[in-house]
């Protein structure tokens, strides 16, 4: 965060002078400098191919029994209450609430045999996130760094100015997130607001009401148009004083291209409809518009998916407006020629238990369940592995959330073989043990 010293006295319109300076935001303590700073690092050891991600996290647990791997042959406690679905890939069913999706799914690809070996949110949110068992109820303190926070310390941002890595509307997964030992500067960039909000705005995007954004060139011009605020620090010489990167956060907020990226009200209104208007589509544009803009990883959080107790109100709260967002970003990046530049992954910290509990819910269920990809050279219409008969445990190739995270980085182009030093000072390798799905290859 950039601050500068002085009495916060304030403008007509209420706006701070001092609070104008400190150009920033609430994302895990990341302000706009440190966002650059990051990308300036990152830019030294760029790696990617040009590839981003879209993140559709679904926070608490998806049920894979009611959506993707469905078990019509069941005992009825089992299979719950909906029916598959044929879809465009042959021999795959999913269920009825993923109409949208049935459509593309031949861009769709489902791995069912995730497995890990924790049953808890938090610790389980962290291994999914991260591809690590670390934190425990006892301890549950971030251990290592997201794979979106690796990617933006191993890619950076694309183009110039845009954060590499933004979470929409903010960092969720139980605070596993985020960077942790590579540093605040690849901390996600929190939108801190839904973007299907009538008044949707970046916060701290937002510059004092009254400056015209288009006349301001450089830092002078901009002080220039604050004759108050240029007595405050051209007497001082404090603003000569700020390091390059502070003066680049200035031009962010000063700047058309990251405001326009996240300006959704310049899509056309059909798109908009198609997307649905609710949190999920529009996130999803936004995310599309981001990922256009140059940045990497874009996470998306969808809610809370932690069904114990009457599970179908749940899921037809969530599915429809996942279905929509999923579908049309799919079929959105197609149209665009973007689809094979942009790897759509879908999933929790596990999945739900296969037998529906006595309140009509499914609880936590690491043992086997499922994660979808889509796009980024990813080969569509593709299942890989397979749950037991019933869906209690794996029943051929066990795929582990390292195996996720490796997969995530081939497809960007992200030396396996990279490494880190974590809090200690050791060398820490990015995917361990860790093998892309080579089926999905």
């Amino acid at each position: 965060m950039l601050k500068l010293t002085g009495s916060p006295f304030s403008c007509c319109d209420g706006v701070s002078r001092r609070h104008f300076l400190q150009l920033g935001a609430p994302l895990l303590g990341l302000g706009l400098a440190d966002v650059l700073r990051g990308r300036a690092s990152a830019e030294g050891s760029q790696r990617g191919n040009g590839r981003s991600l879209i993140v559709f996290w679904t926070h608490g647990g998806m049920s894979q029994q009611d959506t993707y791997d469905m078990k019509p042959d069941a005992p009825p406690e089992y299979r719950g209450m909906y029916q598959p679905i044929a879809t465009s890939a042959a021999g795959i069913g999913v269920t009825e609430k993923f109409p949208r999706q049935a459509k593309v799914m031949h861009h769709l690809s489902q791995v069912r045999s995730v497995h890990h070996e924790n049953g808890i949110h938090a610790p389980s949110a962290h291994w999914m996130a991260t591809g690590r068992f670390g934190p425990t109820l006892a301890r549950n303190a971030a251990q290592n760094p997201s794979f979106g926070s690796v990617i933006a310390r191993t890619v950076g941002a694309l183009k110039p100015n845009i954060p590499p890595y933004v979470a929409i509307p903010k960092a969720e997964a139980f605070g596993y997130q985020g960077a942790v030992y590579l540093g605040k500067a690849y901390n996600p960039f929190e939108v801190g607001a839904d973007p299907n909000s009538k008044d949707f705005k970046v916060a701290n995007l937002a510059m004092p009401k009254g400056l015209e954004l288009k006349s301001v060139e450089n830092r002078r011009r901009l002080l220039q148009k604050f004759d108050t605020l240029r007595r405050d620090i051209d007497t001082s010489g404090v603003l000569d004083g700020l390091d390059a990167f502070k003066a680049q956060a200035l031009e962010m907020v000063a700047g058309d291209a990251v405001r326009e990226a996240f300006d959704i009200s310049q899509e056309n209104d059909a798109l908009r409809d198609r997307y649905g208007r609710h949190q999920y589509g529009q996130s999803a544009l936004l995310a599309r518009r981001l990922v256009e803009a140059g940045s990497t990883c874009v996470t998306i959080n969808t809610g809370y998916w932690d069904h114990h107790n009457d599970i179908k109100p749940g899921l037809e709260t969530h599915l429809p407006p996942l279905d929509a967002a999923i579908a049309t970003l799919v079929e959105d990046l197609d149209e665009r020629g973007l689809l094979d530049n942009v790897l759509i992954y879908c999933a929790g910290e596990f999945g739900r238990t296969p037998l529906i509990n006595g309140h009509a819910g499914r609880d936590h269920w690491s043992n086997c369940f499922t994660v979808m990809l889509a796009g980024g050279g990813i080969k569509g219409g593709q299942i890989v592995g397979a749950s037991e008969k019933w869906g209690g445990g794996v029943h051929e190739r066990l795929t582990t959330p390292l195996d996720l995270c490796a997969t995530i980085y081939h497809q960007l182009g992200i030396p396996l073989s990279t490494h880190f030093e974590d809090a200690t000072g050791r060398p820490t390798s990015i995917a361990d043990n860790g093998q892309p799905i080579r089926e999905l290859l």
